[in-house]
């Protein structure tokens, strides 16, 4: 079998269904299976041996050998029924990475964009996956998780299913997530508590040192005063916060199917440096 490329950059070897739509710049490589309903744009590349099943896929995403992309979700109450995995711009999927498509749920599962998912990382049905997200070695998300923009997952942590992470937070390796992580914030143990603030991310976010100062006082009142979280919400509303804690405050607020993971009582504020 030649390696060289087929027209429009699939590989002879590849198998594409007659419904694809693959914009003329996306590589396919050998082996790889395009499924039916698979739409990809424009600089994706798919390796070889990797499954995208439907799917739509934005432009500039790598794909790499022996990855699942939008295979059907690991759900028994599953019966076929049409869903579908919409992914972004700019996202790396390593190898034998498995992003199941939605169930009748939600129909569908979103990947944001300029995300990265490490090898044999896995993302179950109808998960909410933000933008600049990294998701590290054998990390294990079950179905109906939120992540928000530029969280890290680390390695070998799980997330229970319905949990909701916020934005830039920093989950410890190894750590068991069972409930709602607050944006900002690290976790860790087997099974997680938060462990401060992570304060690297939010610098490296841009995030003023006035702001910061404001999320540690909030999370101060919210896990150190002994203050009931009703209380405690209702001082943060009554200080006009900065932006970062009127976001807290929305996360702590929204409806929630797990509950808010709470501060370990030997925890420190400060988080990393």
């Amino acid at each position: 079998m030649s390696a060289t490329l087929a027209q429009n950059h699939i590989h002879a070897a590849a198998v594409v269904h007659p419904s694809a739509q693959l914009d003329p710049s996306v590589v396919v490589g050998p082996y790889a299976i395009i499924g039916e309903d698979v739409v990809i744009g424009p600089g994706t590349k798919v390796g070889a041996h990797a499954v995208v099943e439907h799917a739509t896929v934005g432009k500039n995403n790598t794909l790499h050998p022996g990855c699942y992309v939008g295979t059907a979700p690991q759900d028994l109450k599953y019966a076929g029924e049409k869903t579908r995995l919409i992914m972004g711009d700019n996202n790396t999927v390593r190898e034998c990475v498995t992003i199941n498509r939605g169930t009748t749920h939600t129909g569908e599962t979103r990947i944001g964009s300029n995300c990265l998912f490490m090898a044999y990382s896995h993302v179950a049905h109808d998960c909410r996956i933000g933008n600049g997200v990294i998701v590290v070695n054998s990390v294990a998300l079950a179905g109906h998780i939120e992540v928000g923009d530029h969280a890290v997952l680390g390695g070998i942590c799980a997330i229970h299913q319905f949990a909701r992470i916020g934005r830039l937070a920093m989950l410890g390796g190894g750590s068991m997530n069972g409930q709602d992580v607050l944006p900002f914030c690290n976790t860790q143990g087997d099974r997680a508590q938060l462990r401060g603030l992570n304060i690297l991310g939010m610098r490296r976010a841009g995030i003023s040192r006035d702001a910061m100062s404001a999320v540690k006082d909030a999370y101060k009142t919210l896990f150190m005063q002994s203050l009931t979280m009703a209380d405690a919400v209702a001082k943060l509303k009554a200080g006009n916060p900065c932006p970062e804690v009127q976001e807290w405050i929305r996360f702590i607020e929204a409806p929630s199917k797990r509950g808010l993971m709470r501060a370990a009582a030997d925890g420190s504020v400060e988080g990393d440096a």
